[in-house]
Formats: C-alpha cells, sequence, structure tokens
C-alpha cells in the first residue's frame, strides 16, 4: 500500500476526515473522527520514508513488531499504544486496512 491509496482508504471510512492541520507542513496527513476531531491515524514522513501512526492494544502492538520489519513504535508517539507502520514494507494491505479499522475503534469516544 502507499500513501495515496492510504489517504483514499481513510476517507472512504465512514465519520472520517482526512486533514493537513500543519501549517507550512505539505507531506502529513491526519485522519479523524469527523464528531470529536480525535486522531486515529497520522500519515508522516521522515527521513525520507513515509508512515502512519495507529492506535493498538499495547499486547498486539509489540507482536506485530516481532512479526513486522514495518512496524516500529510510534513515532512521536506514545511507544505502549502507538505503532508507526511503514508504507511499501512487509505489511501487507490487508493488515495496514485492518489496523486502521482497529485503531479507529480504539480512538472513538
Amino acid at each position: 500500500m502507499n500513501k495515496s491509496e492510504y489517504l483514499k482508504f481513510c476517507e472512504g471510512i465512514e465519520g472520517a476526515v482526512v486533514d493537513q492541520p500543519f501549517s507550512e507542513d505539505f507531506t502529513s496527513y491526519i485522519a479523524r473522527h469527523r464528531d470529536s476531531r480525535k486522531w486515529f491515524a497520522a500519515v508522516l514522513e521522515r527521513q525520507g520514508r513515509t508512515f502512519v501512526n495507529l492506535k493498538c492494544d499495547p499486547i498486539e502492538s509489540e507482536f506485530l513488531r516481532g512479526v513486522y520489519e514495518g512496524v516500529r513504535p510510534g513515532y512521536h508517539m506514545n511507544k505502549t499504544h502507538w505503532n508507526s507502520v511503514y508504507f511499501e514494507s512487509d505489511v501487507p494491505d490487508a493488515l495496514f486496512r485492518q489496523l486502521t479499522m482497529n485503531s479507529f475503534r480504539l480512538t472513538h469516544k
């Protein structure tokens, strides 16, 4: 999955909006709940690589980090509850979608 495909997926989630809230930052996107404006996904770039931060159950977070090279502790987030999942890595598209929907549910009020 690439960044463009991922953003289209997030825009298609009922009750979600995608925006660029950071002035002067034209590469980062935030997917959030339409009603509460709470984030469930942050698409970022760092050191030439693009990834998305997703909230995750702590036990599942550790497991995923051990299985996939493309899953790391959440950059600039709580390392227990958030993972950074890298695009164009060994993470299958179906898992990207599943982790996003899990994050959507975990961040819903």
